[in-house]
């Protein structure tokens, strides 16, 4: 939680440092390309390191990383020496180690908390993760408002601390597969294989990726939102992210209390929807307080969709396929990032943020009724909600003698 409130200072910091340094939506989005393009590259092949190594041991070094090039960023930040290509270089550089850390975090949840607690586990971490969208963003514009931009991210490099310690702790045990002697792209094969025989897995993956690419790009646009339609500073603009937050955190709550009744591809479709018509909506309004409601509305929708995507996900897949399958996850819901954030960005520079989230909005429509109407994404059968064996899947062993630990980013 500490760690989150930290990593949300720092993109928004980022995202008020770039627009700073640039007074562009353009090369704004070009950061974000950035960041996000190892994940387009690398995330299959993260995949198989994560099914290989132990995951707690892989956290452990991504997520002292991730704090080293925080305080980088926050030590030329504060002594006045950044440029834009400095932030280019450190994005850069955070994305290809989120490319490892993230199947890996996703799939330790299972090691932590068993099949049993999973689906609750999964609404846990959404709710942290929208608890701390809500103050991470706020307390950023606090602090780039009476300290400086470079404040936000040493504060987020101390977060990782409570992190790191925590993997070093938490009693798990450490659990890899039987060392293969087939070659990276076998095994990558054959999680392809996997998700393309399971229709369920591939028409999520599907709308996953749509969704993803046009109309989840919301670091691109809301500080383009705040600064140049609202005519706001980043206090302002971390309000706006915030309220977002808060809408997705009482979608997370709301999810976790009353979304085991009711069917999962029904709240992808819905999610998917409304998070569409609300970024639609934000074409046409001007004032703070609309904006923020409507912002608070895709927030809840927006983790209404992704949470739901990670259940169904998780539920099917085997074991032994665990991190093939959340880094092609991965792949879809962030490796797509780097080209849904350079048209957003090229869009914005071009018809403006408002004439954008309207464009952006309806393609996320438009996306959910098409993958409705083919039938891609329809109710999973209870056949489908089990995971079957998988072919030549080599089964987990624990290694001997590891320490024991976990965590979520």
């Amino acid at each position: 939680m500490v760690s989150l409130i930290g990593s949300w200072m720092q993109m928004t910091g980022q995202s008020w440092l770039v627009l700073t340094l640039t007074n562009s939506p353009f090369w704004l989005g070009l950061v974000g390309t950035l960041q996000w393009t190892p994940s387009l590259l690398l995330s299959l092949y993260a995949g198989v390191i994560v099914d290989r190594f132990p995951k707690r041991r892989i956290l452990l070094v991504t997520q002292s990383l991730l704090a080293t090039l925080a305080m980088v960023l926050a030590v030329l930040t504060l002594t006045g020496y950044v440029r834009y290509w400095h932030v280019l270089i450190i994005a850069a550089l955070v994305g290809c180690v989120q490319v490892f850390d993230m199947p890996a975090r996703q799939s330790f949840v299972v090691e932590m908390t068993g099949k049993e607690d999973l689906l609750n586990a999964i609404a846990l971490n959404s709710t942290i993760f929208n608890l701390a969208r809500v103050v991470g963003p706020a307390v950023a514009g606090l602090v780039v408002n009476a300290l400086g931009t470079g404040w936000a991210f040493f504060l987020n490099s101390l977060s990782f601390l409570g992190v790191i310690y925590s993997l070093a702790v938490m009693d798990v045990p450490d659990v890899a597969r039987r060392r293969l002697t087939r070659k990276a792209f076998r095994e990558i094969a054959e999680g392809l294989r996997y998700v393309k025989g399971q229709p369920t897995l591939s028409g999520v993956l599907i709308l996953l990726g749509l969704v993803s690419t046009f109309a989840l790009n919301f670091s691109v646009l809301v500080p383009t939102l705040a600064r140049n339609v609202l005519g706001g500073d980043s206090g302002q603009y971390g309000l706006l992210m915030s309220a977002m937050g808060a809408g997705a955190l009482v979608g997370s709550v709301a999810l976790a209390t009353f979304g085991g009744s009711g069917s999962r591809m029904g709240l992808i479709r819905a999610g998917s929807m409304v998070l569409g018509l609300g970024e639609i909506a934000l074409c046409f309004v001007r004032g703070w307080g609309v904006s923020a409601v409507m912002l608070a509305v895709c927030g809840a929708a927006m983790v209404t969709f992704s949470a739901s995507t990670n259940t169904t996900i998780q539920v099917i897949v085997p074991d032994e396929l665990r991190g093939r399958v959340m880094s092609l996850h991965a792949l879809v819901f962030a490796g797509v990032t780097p080209l849904g954030s350079f048209l957003t960005g090229s869009l914005a520079q071009e018809l403006g943020v408002s004439a954008t989230f309207g464009l952006v909005g309806a393609v996320a429509v438009l996306s959910t009724l098409v993958m409705t109407l083919s039938g891609r994404v329809p109710d999973p059968t209870p056949t489908s909600a089990v995971s079957p064996a998988s072919p030549s899947a080599p089964e987990a062993v624990v290694s001997p003698g590891a320490p024991s630990p976990g965590r979520e980013s």
